[in-house]
């Protein structure tokens, strides 16, 4: 998964430069037909660079993971007036680009796409009502400081500044979250938001402070030690106000399927009747499910799935998933250029480290370099098992070689860290600036299986299993999303489907149902990924099937990161309508 741009919705200014068409006809313009174009262009121009300094001064911890630190230390207003302030900019910047007739194919496209991801953010807000009922709404939203420690954009002292600055605006931050989250809340909710505050509780003073302890000023550091005290002591009291209100927490953590259906609507422009994308799903689960069988037939006769999953991930790095990682990498890289399969832009890199403890959700992310930043690296985290759990439960949440191979896939190559050297490179600032969750997830998830097909691993059943596994654990996502926020499935019920219908341990399963309740997007990894699959087959179709994978998967990340729909309009034309 992606870390700080994930859910992010937000738009920026570009120079308007023909995005690549369906076909190298539909991409040319006249000289005539843009000489005409360009009073029109002007008047979208200016309505671009006015939204986005303006969504930058509603979101400025945004805007820095965007790279635009000229917002350093700032944070959200997350007060009441701060909240209503922002949808009424977003609902006010959806009837002006409507509004907006006469333009060109790639401005109507960007107009088309600016309505799509802030619907998108308007749902969270003001539908689902995340400000006062989900701690995700802050934990991903402005309370992380690593990018003034991950990212080496400015010297030691000046980032320290900056992130003093943050320090000083936790305490009014964390005020404002008390005041706007709403008791009774669900049981994972508390335990989610908990777990978050008291983290970042920890890692401002202590990973933070350790990452700056080479700034020889006494006068700085004295500064950092009191401001990051307050800001861990405001993180701590919250943490401690969420565990006081454990007792009564509820398990009243579903949308509704209006609005899930809602959600889908909103977020990722696919308005397939629920039980349509249910039945979708379920198709997919038993075509991983008969491919797990078949790899198991090869690679464990006569073994029980379970048992076959379990000798997979018994061949675990001795010296570490973060080690095995790092070697991981350079094979990958090399196998997308031997096998030709897309473009690789620039010299960034991707660092591999260990998840920081507020952030150890998921077991794996990846935070990448903004489109404002040149030459800063990615950084690829790994997450260790909880230490609360048992010894059996660790073991079995740390992934096995093949496993974490196509966790390396995913983040990095071809995946994530890949995608983002195309997106902040697009001909699009606005594709550069905005990647939605349903085009980068389901791009990342899509490259798992792309990989197997183009020949990674050379047909060994152990690799393939591994492929599987990383599926079947988003077919479990995705039906779970769907169900449980349908009301047809409790938490445990999806506990139990991911250990016995996708074959996880005990700790992925409980951490995958856990989420289920407050990320219900995350079905987002399969949603993309299928809708993707069938837009490849249909384009390539009439360009020569394998072998125009590369110019598809270039094209494609060209254009950032739009709502798939309208990314298929665009490479074949036609309605902005989801397709799997």
């Amino acid at each position: 998964m992606i870390r700080a741009r994930k859910l992010s919705l937000l738009l920026a200014p570009l120079l308007v430069v023909p995005l690549v068409a369906g076909c190298a006809t539909q991409g040319a313009r006249s000289e005539a037909a843009s000489a005409s174009a360009e009073p029109t262009r002007s008047r979208w121009a200016t309505f671009r660079d006015s939204f986005l300094e303006a969504y930058f001064q509603h979101d400025p911890a945004f805007a820095v993971y965007q790279g635009r630190h000229d917002f350093d230390g700032q944070m959200p207003d997350w007060s009441e007036a701060g909240l209503r302030g922002f949808a009424t900019f977003l609902t006010q910047s959806i009837d002006k680009a409507q509004a907006m007739k006469g333009l060109g194919r790639d401005e109507a496209f960007e107009r088309d796409y600016l309505v799509a991801v802030a619907r998108g953010k308007l749902f969270w807000l003001t539908d689902a009502d995340q400000p006062h009922n989900n701690p995700t709404y802050y934990v991903g939203g402005g309370l992380d400081p690593n990018v003034y420690i991950a990212r080496n954009y400015a010297d030691a002292p000046t980032r320290m500044k900056a992130l003093i600055a943050f320090y000083k605006r936790v305490p009014t931050a964390a005020a404002q979250i008390r005041a706007n989250l709403k008791m009774p809340m669900p049981a994972s909710f508390i335990a989610y938001g908990k777990s978050a505050f008291a983290g970042f509780a920890d890692y401002y003073t202590g990973d933070a402070k350790a990452a700056f302890a080479s700034v020889q000023d006494p006068a700085l550091q004295a500064e950092f030690d009191a401001s990051a005290a307050a800001a861990a002591k405001a993180m701590k009291d919250l943490a401690d106000w969420m565990e006081s209100n454990r007792a009564g927490a509820t398990q009243d953590f579903a949308l509704g399927a209006a609005r899930f259906s809602r959600m889908l609507a909103a977020t990722e422009m696919v308005d397939t009747p629920l039980a349509q994308l249910e039945a979708i799903g379920v198709a997919d689960l038993r075509r991983n499910q008969a491919a797990l069988r078949e790899a198991c037939g090869q690679f464990a006769p006569g073994l029980s799935i379970p048992d076959c999953m379990a000798k997979m991930e018994a061949d675990k790095p001795a010296d570490g998933p973060v080690a095995e990682a790092r070697r991981q990498i350079p094979m990958l890289r090399a196998f997308v250029i031997a096998k030709d399969l897309a473009t690789i832009p620039g010299t960034e890199e991707a660092l591999v480290e260990e998840s920081p403890p507020y952030n150890r959700q998921n077991s794996a992310y990846i935070d990448p370099a903004g489109p404002y930043e040149k030459g800063i690296p990615s950084v690829y985290y790994i997450s260790p098992p909880d230490p609360s759990w048992s010894k059996e439960v660790q073991q079995g949440f740390i992934a096995g070689k093949a496993r974490l191979l196509f966790t390396s896939l995913h983040e990095v190559m071809p995946g994530h860290f890949l995608q983002f050297l195309h997106a902040n490179r697009s001909s699009s600032l606005f594709g550069r600036v905005f990647v939605g969750y349903a085009f980068a997830e389901g791009w990342a998830h899509y490259t798992e299986e792309m990989m197997w097909e183009a020949g990674l691993g050379d047909g060994d059943p152990g690799i393939h299993i591994g492929q599987l596994s990383a599926a079947l654990v988003r077919n479990c996502r995705y039906l779970s999303a769907i169900r449980l926020h349908n009301g047809t499935m409790t938490q445990a019920q999806a506990q139990q489907m991911f250990r016995d219908e996708c074959y996880q341990g005990e700790g992925t399963a409980r951490q995958q149902a856990a989420r289920g309740t407050y990320d219900p997007a995350y079905l987002n990894y399969t949603l993309g990924k299928l809708m993707i699959l069938k837009l490849r087959a249909d384009w390539t179709a009439t360009r020569g099937g394998r072998a125009a994978w590369k110019a598809f998967h270039d094209q494609m990340l060209n254009y950032g990161g739009p709502p798939i729909p309208l990314l298929r309009q665009q490479m074949m034309g036609g309605a902005a309508r989801a397709a799997f």
